[in-house]
């Protein structure tokens, strides 16, 4: 299929600044992508902070999903923690609920959820994890859609579970042969580099398939790419990939959007 005949899905991570400390830059951000995760204060974000992603969010037209991690605003939620499954439930039903709060009292609707950080990569592996959020998620609210990491845990967990899932790829990030993320401790494991970026994200779109830093295809759906917004090359990677998207006449859509054409298991 010729990439023209695609169309491209953009979510960021948001909401991430805390008290008086600014993290990332949403308000540049916001109308680059169509698809907000807003931290929900545990990894990030507070209630203030929440509140005003949520009104980019909608000010932009962009879809609201949330973006639970582990209670670790010292690590920015990318330590790994040990937490019975049970705890990670009620952790991401907990996170989810503050976020529908918020939104709904501003008229808007949390429509997804995308886990953060280490929580994201441990379920990525680890069924029994990936499992515990998919329940949390189904336990806010069956009619969310699960935004897994292609290949993980997570999409068949969240299948499992009768969820709609949309399965994620980076833009920013490298990927290992076993189709995990290159760990943030290795060297050229964030690409920020935006015509590195771009060509990849544009080639993962058309092949449907993931590279590995050894040149390993991994073949999968693609239906959404993540942009990491603490990054301080958040903003020129989703200029240079709007401008492709321009040049070439490529529409973009909404993670709802995908989701209305994904069907549920």
């Amino acid at each position: 299929m010729s990439i023209s005949t695609k169309r491209i899905c953009l979510d960021a991570d948001m909401g991430e600044s805390f008290g008086v400390y600014n993290h990332g830059n949403d308000a540049a951000l916001v109308p680059l992508v169509t698809s907000a995760n807003i931290a929900c204060g545990m990894h990030a974000g507070d209630p203030t902070v929440m509140a005003r992603t949520v009104e980019l969010a909608i000010a932009q037209g962009a879809c609201i999903g949330a973006h639970p991690g582990f209670n670790d605003i010292w690590g920015f939620g990318r330590r790994q923690m040990a937490m019975s499954p049970k705890d990670i439930e009620y952790l991401v039903t907990y996170q989810i609920g503050a976020l529908q709060a918020i939104a709904g009292a501003m008229g808007a609707v949390v429509e997804y959820v995308k886990p953060h950080g280490a929580l994201n990569s441990m379920a990525h592996e680890d069924a029994v994890i990936a499992s515990a959020i998919a329940r949390g998620i189904r336990a806010a609210d069956r009619n969310l859609i699960f935004v897994a990491n292609c290949l993980s845990e997570m999409v068949t967990s969240g299948q499992d579970q009768g969820l709609r899932v949309i399965h994620e790829a980076y833009c920013d990030r490298q990927y290992l042969p076993n189709g995990c993320l290159m760990p943030r401790t290795m060297k050229n494991a964030v690409i920020t580099d935006p015509g590195i970026a771009v060509e990849r994200t544009f080639l993962m779109l058309e092949r449907q398939q993931l590279e590995a830093c050894d040149g390993t295809k991994l073949a999968t759906p693609i239906e959404t790419f993540c942009i990491h917004g603490d990054e301080s090359s958040a903003l020129p990677i989703a200029k240079a990939i709007r401008k492709r998207c321009e040049n070439n006449n490529i529409p973009t859509a909404t993670i709802a959007d995908m989701a209305r054409v994904s069907p549920r298991p």
